[in-house]
């Protein structure tokens, strides 16, 4: 721009020079400058004005959203996932697609309310069909249609859902309620004084002789 600048700078100057300039022979030096200081400043690379659809395109599909949120239910067929988008029914339908296999589908809304908006889900629980699977744009939110390979009941959408149910299943299975209590107890035991070690030591003779007493028949 800098260099551009000096060169219109000159051109005006040739400009000046040829309108007071008399001489014929001068005259045509100065017209043939003037011609190859255009020549030069059409040639220079002008700073682009921004396309209008690039504008556009940085100021409404500028940024991409995850979605995260959604609601779902199922069928014998289908297995339908909800997800709310304000205004998306005003979108033109090639607008919002999914891809779908036959263990996950990702779903891509373009230019809504200047943003893009995306969602994957991996590794579904069981198989779906690639055919028979479809999306459908409602007010104000997109249902996704998977239709099960076999009609049966899914207990979650994804395997790793389902892993971590049942990780989460083990650990409390596993947990007996009255060990938590005993390691307390231990704790307060060895971290306590002499009084608090009596007093548990106290309500622990207690507990066994209930228990001794209750294990023994009455008529002994």
């Amino acid at each position: 721009p800098l260099f551009l600048n000096q060169l219109q700078k000159d051109l005006e100057e040739v400009k000046e020079l040829l309108t007071n300039a008399t001489r014929k022979r001068v005259r045509d030096v100065l017209l043939a400058e003037k011609q190859k200081l255009e020549l030069e400043i059409k040639n220079q690379p002008l700073p682009k004005p921004k396309d209008v659809a690039e504008e556009e395109k940085s100021s409404l599909g500028g940024y991409t959203v995850k979605i995260n949120n959604y609601g779902w239910d199922q069928s014998d067929k289908f297995v339908k996932i909800y997800i709310s988008l304000n205004g998306v029914q005003k979108l033109p339908a090639e607008n919002v697609q999914v891809n779908f296999t036959e263990r996950s589908f990702d779903l891509l809304v373009k230019n809504l309310n200047g943003k893009n908006y995306t969602m994957t889900f991996n590794n579904l629980l069981k198989p779906i069909s690639v055919e028979g699977s479809s999306r459908k744009i409602k007010t104000d939110m997109v249902l996704v249609m998977c239709k099960k390979k076999r009609e049966e009941k899914w207990d979650c959408l994804t395997q790793v859902e389902k892993e971590s149910k049942e990780k989460e299943k083990a650990a409390y299975d596993t947990t007996d309620p009255s060990e938590g209590l005993m390691n307390i107890l231990k704790k307060m035991y060895a971290e306590g004084d002499d009084e608090m070690k009596r007093t548990i030591n106290k309500a622990w003779v207690e507990s066994r002789e209930k228990q001794y007493k209750g294990d023994i028949p009455m008529d002994i």
